[in-house]
């Protein structure tokens, strides 16, 4: 099977759960055929080195357009995309990540992995909102398959597009393994501590590029809600919350003193934050998976969260829930985490046992399936 990749969305370090999606899925796929060819048509930004990166013998065609130019993707998606597939004689093309060329000689999977243009619109600029409108409803309704990433998410696409529900297919995001070992090349631990200034005291640790619908400045209010003699140190790690924005609305709530905005991390660089937090927390507005949930889970992190389907469906028992618009909420709710040790160690058995239900193996088992519905679909 000669199958595409549509990866002109992923910039490297900038692209979040959308770049964990392809970074994890397309591998675990290859170890699951041998008879799988991938093309993977990737950005100018993300170049070559991408497709090596994602397994041995992926082949990469490199399209003249950058991800960070919207008007340059939308391009490449719209009309470069298609040439080069057909080029290519791929049978089918997988976009990856919400968007897909409407033609071409090929069959066409698409990954839509929310609907939040639909659901939160007004996190969104009317230029965004209506260009995304248009690109995923035409799109939608010339695919193949679509692969939703939950329950809650297929329900979402069919309240929002018009297209037969037997056209969609489920495949839950997977889970890298918690290290048997300290990844190596990084600091321990505790010097880990000492070089982010975090003394003895809890941490909170939040995974999320500093996005609108990321909701991470309730963060913020919430961390000033709690009395400063037991207030944790609060952990950005994502692209984008290095940029002084989060600081600065740190300072305007007081708790500049209180807060780390590391930027992007790379694999290992989280995994020596997961071992070195007392919680996750992700009061996130909407998400059509949520991943870092699923990490720490997987790593004995006790979870907070927003209270919405998608995460409900991924931590079931396993999380404390939160009114994503409620600071004192939050902060009752993080604070009760980190001192009560029962409702901890609860939490992390729990989060071991839910997160062992997910794996990327599942995940590639159920996406080549789903390329093959698209192949005999005529």
């Amino acid at each position: 099977m000669r199958v595409g990749l549509d990866l002109l969305y992923l910039t490297p370090g900038e692209t979040g759960g959308r770049e964990s999606y392809a970074r994890e899925l397309v591998p675990a796929m290859l170890a699951r055929s041998a008879e799988l060819e991938l093309v993977a048509f990737v950005n100018r930004d993300a170049g070559a080195r991408l497709a090596a990166e994602l397994g041995e013998g992926v082949h990469a065609v490199v399209l003249p357009i950058s991800a960070r130019k919207r008007w340059q993707w939308a391009l490449g998606e719209l009309a470069l995309m298609s040439v080069a597939a057909a080029r290519a004689q791929v049978q089918l093309l997988h976009s990856m990540a919400n968007f897909a060329p409407v033609w071409g000689p090929f069959h066409r999977v698409l990954t839509l992995h929310d609907m939040q243009y639909k659901l939160h619109p007004e996190l969104l600029s009317w230029p965004m909102r209506t260009g995304t409108a248009a690109m995923i409803a035409l799109a939608a309704r010339r695919i193949d398959r679509i692969i939703a990433v939950s329950h809650a998410g297929r329900d979402e696409i069919i309240a929002g597009l018009s297209v037969d529900p037997r056209k969609i297919d489920v495949v839950p995001n997977g889970v890298r393994p918690a290290p048997g070992a300290p990844p190596t090349g990084e600091l321990p631990t505790g010097e880990l501590r000492a070089k982010l200034r975090l003394d003895d005291r809890p941490v909170v640790l939040c995974v999320a590029s500093d996005l609108p619908h990321k909701n991470l400045a309730v963060l913020l209010d919430a961390l000033a809600a709690i009395d400063a003699a037991v207030r944790p140190v609060l952990l950005f790690a994502g692209y984008a919350t290095d940029t002084g924005a989060l600081t600065s609305r740190a300072g305007a709530a007081g708790v500049a003193a209180d807060i780390r905005a590391l930027g992007h991390c790379s694999s290992e660089q989280l995994e020596r934050l997961y071992a070195l937090a007392d919680c996750l927390a992700l009061p996130t507005l909407h998400e059509g998976f949520g991943l870092p949930v699923l990490e720490a889970m997987a790593r004995s992190l006790p979870v907070v969260c927003s209270d919405i389907p998608a995460l409900r469906e991924v931590a079931g028992e396993a999380a404390v829930y939160v009114d994503p618009r409620d600071p004192r909420q939050i902060a009752g709710r993080i604070g009760e985490v980190i001192a009560d040790r029962g409702l901890a160690a609860r939490l992390r058995a729990c989060g071991r046992a839910q997160a062992a239900r997910f794996s990327w193996s599942s995940a590639a088992a159920l996406t080549l399936a789903s390329y093959e519905r698209a192949l005999e679909a005529g």
